[in-house]
């Protein structure tokens, strides 16, 4: 199936409408308590009127604790609410999939987002100064990450997305470089994968019986190997627990970084793998419309577009006129990006991608 315009439906809750799910995107335009600004409802709605058949928020963190970037929304109170369910009815209003991607920055947390405390981390790290988790705390991390989505669901979103990729801290918990614990959480793959696991579980037993529930991973860097993101990625998908995995590759067309998985795509290792009732997703410089079908084409289920989305907030709609649609051509000025409804605070962000925002408008 290559028609990027058939819709997906899912073991739990609605399908989308189109195989174009809007990737999680940074965008530090939301206030610094975590709670919603018009900026981001306005750059996240436009998406869902752009077509996009499923719209996700950026990283939301779950614990006060675990921020990863100023102005990042917020799922960890209840104070969070009233913006979340705004959200979620406008996003919804406009035919797409609204879903939040629940977040813990672990020893990524920038100190000076927490009033100067360490981070944490499920070991001690004496490279970002985080330290250790005790057992009580992964508990309560476990039941946070839970009560987060338990939330989105009372907000009316239609599911979330489990943040187990790059290098924040349940992909901390997978990487055996970073994670040195010798509990329950520690130790063998099953162990290490233990908390994502209860976490799914844990949405699934509280959340309403037709919540969607998302994972992402990533399978390289952060000290992870990639035939343990293989086998953990096997082992989900053979559950069945959850709606989607969503593979975050940074390159959809790249081979693995580890000479041993060379000559293949990274994606193919995932593709390949029996899904049942799961459906499977691929993020990673995916441009084109012409790209977008080539995944599907290698055996996806649907795309997560996020910089032609950044570009384009009608990028399904600008493919459906035009097979051989691309995105405009960088660098983009401040202004095409305010156009395309980036708040003050993402343009700054954006200019601090190389090459991404022209350089005399970067500096201006």
């Amino acid at each position: 199936m290559t028609d990027l315009f058939v819709p997906l439906s899912f073991a739990h809750g609605p399908a989308m409408k189109n195989r174009f799910m809007l990737a999680p995107l940074t965008n530090s335009q939301s206030h610094a308590d975590g709670k919603l600004s018009d900026d981001e409802f306005h750059w996240l709605t436009m998406r869902a009127k752009g077509g996009f058949g499923l719209t996700m928020t950026c990283a939301a963190h779950v614990q006060q604790i675990g921020a990863g970037f100023p102005g990042q929304l917020g799922i960890w109170s209840d104070d969070h609410l009233p913006g979340l369910t705004r959200l979620a009815a406008a996003i919804k209003a406009d035919d797409s999939l609204a879903v939040v991607q629940l977040h813990h920055a672990g020893n990524r947390t920038p100190k000076e987002l927490i009033g100067g405390q360490a981070p944490v981390c499920p070991s001690d790290d004496p490279e970002t100064g985080a330290r250790a988790l005790t057992l009580p705390e992964v508990i309560q991390l476990r039941e946070d990450f839970i009560t987060a989505a338990v939330r989105a669901d009372k907000a009316g979103f239609d599911g979330v997305e489990i943040h187990g990729a790059h290098g924040y801290i349940l992909c901390q918990f997978l990487s055996p470089e970073i994670n040195k614990r010798t509990d329950n959480y520690g130790g063998s793959l099953e162990n290490r994968l233990r908390l994502i696991i209860e976490i799914i579980d844990g949405v699934r037993a509280r959340c309403r019986p037709d919540f969607n529930v998302g994972l992402r991973l990533s399978p390289e860097r952060f000290g992870l190997q990639l035939s343990e993101i293989i086998e953990a990625s096997r082992r989900i998908l053979a559950a069945g627990k959850i709606d989607y995995l969503d593979m975050s590759l940074w390159d959809v067309f790249k081979e693995p970084v580890e000479e041993a998985f060379k000559g293949r795509s990274l994606m193919s290792y995932f593709t390949e793998l029996p899904r049942g009732n799961v459906r499977l997703g691929v993020a990673g410089k995916i441009m084109t419309a012409a790209q977008a079908r080539s995944v599907l084409e290698a055996g996806a289920d649907f795309a997560l577009i996020g910089r032609a989305a950044i570009l384009h907030h009608d990028y399904p709609k600008k493919v459906a006129a035009d097979p051989d649609f691309a995105p405009i051509a960088l660098p983009v000025t401040k202004d095409h990006l305010k156009a395309e409804g980036l708040g003050p605070a993402f343009v700054t962000y954006m200019s601090s991608w190389p090459g991404f925002v022209a350089k005399e408008e970067a500096n201006a």
